[in-house]
This record gives C-alpha cells, structure tokens and sequence, in this order.
C-alpha cells in the first residue's frame, strides 16, 4: 500500500511538469500569432499608403496634362511620366545657349498653363539642360564641356520663363551634360533626341520641416 502511495506522489510533478509546458507552448503560440498579425497589419497599411502616394501622383500627372493641353495638342512639345519635354533644336541652335525666337515664343505659351499649376499645388519647377554625347568644338571659348552648355541653356530657359511671368521663387535650373539620355546616341538623329530641356514638377519643401531641420 505505501508503495502505490509513494508511485502515485511521483507521477504528480510529471503532469504538473506537462502542464506548465502545453502552457508555455500556448503562450508561444499566441505571441507568434499576434506577431503576424502585427506584420501583415504593417504590410497592408504600407501598402495602402504606396496606393494613396500612387494616386496622388496620378492626379497630379493628370492636373500638369491638362493644364499644358494646348501645347500637348500642337506637338511643340512631349509628356512623359510628368516630364514636359522641348527639343533642344527648337530652343537652340547647335552648340549655342542663345534661345532662337520659335522657342521663346514657346515658352511663352508654357507660362500661363504651369502659373496656373502651381497656384493650386504646392511644388516647384526644375528645368533640366541636357546634350548628347559629343564633345564641345575645339575652339568654343564659352563651355569647356557639355556639363557647363547644359547648365547655360537650363539657365536660359529659366531666367525667360521668369521674365515671362514665372514667379522666380517658384523655379529653378539643373544640369545634366551628356548624362541621361533618352536614347542611345548611335546617329544623329538619336543624338537631336537627347539634345533637349525638360520641365518638371517637384515637391516643395514645408517650412515645418525645414525648421526641424
């Protein structure tokens, strides 16, 4: 009789020994799970957030294409993934910075749609200068290379569209040399394709966060 009693008082830290570990392996079991949970909420607000900034651009895609509708319908000028683009040879002569007159009168006609743009949407304009692959010509004192052609023709575009009535706060110009091409320069006119100034809208930086900085 007391060996019955003394193997049943054995047999008890067994189980309390299985119980406390199911326990341990439920608890595991539930913070594993909450920690998915926590993952795949994260995923999806990330995801509803690339989807609402995707919309957002789009809008403003489609707010920039229809304010610049009458240009786009002429063919002076191209549309692409919010980049308004101008052929360098309707700006330029070859290897100059001298804005011929068809392309002044361009700009012209740029000036009120993009103002208009900007009074409803907090951004900016960058005007980007861009060359094809060939050196300068020997011999041309003004640009030691297409680094310094690009940035004088961007300038030049910029400092026409301000005095078009372009707000001069609201604008600015970048350079791009040879780099960036949007074909590979293999001919001429592959090379005129990537002789040209692009205009495109940038997010202006808030004051909040400028003071954080």
């Amino acid at each position: 009789m007391d060996e019955l009693h003394d193997s049943q008082a054995q047999a008890t830290p067994v189980w309390a020994i299985f119980s406390d570990l199911m326990a341990a392996l439920v608890g595991i079991f539930v913070l594993i799970t909450v920690w998915v949970i926590g993952i795949q909420l994260e995923l999806s607000q990330s995801l509803q957030q690339e989807k609402a900034r995707r919309q957002v651009e789009e809008q403003r895609r489609i707010a920039l294409e229809d304010a610049l509708r009458d240009p786009l319908s002429s063919g002076r000028i191209t549309f692409h993934n919010g980049r308004i683009g101008i052929s360098g040879s309707v700006l330029f002569a070859l290897n100059s910075d001298v804005l011929q007159p068809k392309g002044e009168k361009l700009l012209s006609s740029l000036v009120e749609p993009l103002r208009n743009y900007l009074s409803e949407h907090d951004e900016l304009l960058m005007v980007s200068g861009f060359t094809d692959d060939l050196a300068i010509q020997k011999g041309n004192p003004r640009y030691q290379d297409n680094w310094g052609l690009s940035a004088q023709r961007a300038l030049t575009v910029t400092r026409t569209l301000i005095a078009q009535g372009m707000p001069a706060d609201r604008i600015f110009a970048a350079a791009f040399g040879d780099n960036q091409p949007v074909v590979p320069n293999q001919s001429e006119a592959s090379r005129a394709q990537n002789r040209r100034v692009e205009i495109t809208t940038v997010p202006r930086q808030s004051n909040q966060a400028e003071n954080d900085e």
